[in-house]
């Protein structure tokens, strides 16, 4: 049974960096992607890397801070998040797809999910 367990999450200062981590087991899939919703909000697109690390695309408002990456030995995919800001506050959502393409920005593409780690950025 596929399964996705993230972790590093925390409370951090405004300008502090935090790597999550999303170990996959039961299954392997080309596209790792991250979301985040944050409270009365919908959810949002992160990044997304595919099989072999060499695409990978962010959602604006973190382009230039967050770096994702994956170790596929260990089939664990990576969030390095760095110049954290107050409004990065969010549950961090780690999510597997079997393709690729625009669609790998919405929420809808993915087949599996993780149950999330609460990320929160104090100003």
């Amino acid at each position: 049974q596929a399964q996705l367990v993230e972790s590093g999450g925390g409370l951090v200062q405004a300008g502090d960096s935090l790597r999550l981590a999303c170990a996959a087991s039961g299954g392997t899939w080309y596209a790792m992607g991250w979301f985040r919703q944050a409270p009365g909000k919908e959810r949002e697109f992160v990044a997304v890397i595919n099989w072999s690390g060499d695409s990978t695309y962010y959602g604006d408002s973190v382009k230039g801070r967050f770096i994702i990456t994956r170790d596929n030995a260990e089939n664990t995919v990576y969030l390095q998040m760095n110049s954290l800001k107050p409004e990065d506050t969010a549950v961090y959502y780690c999510a597997a797809g079997a393709g690729w393409g625009a669609r790998a920005f919405s929420p809808h593409f993915y087949d599996y999910w993780g149950q999330g780690t609460q990320v929160t950025v104090s100003s």
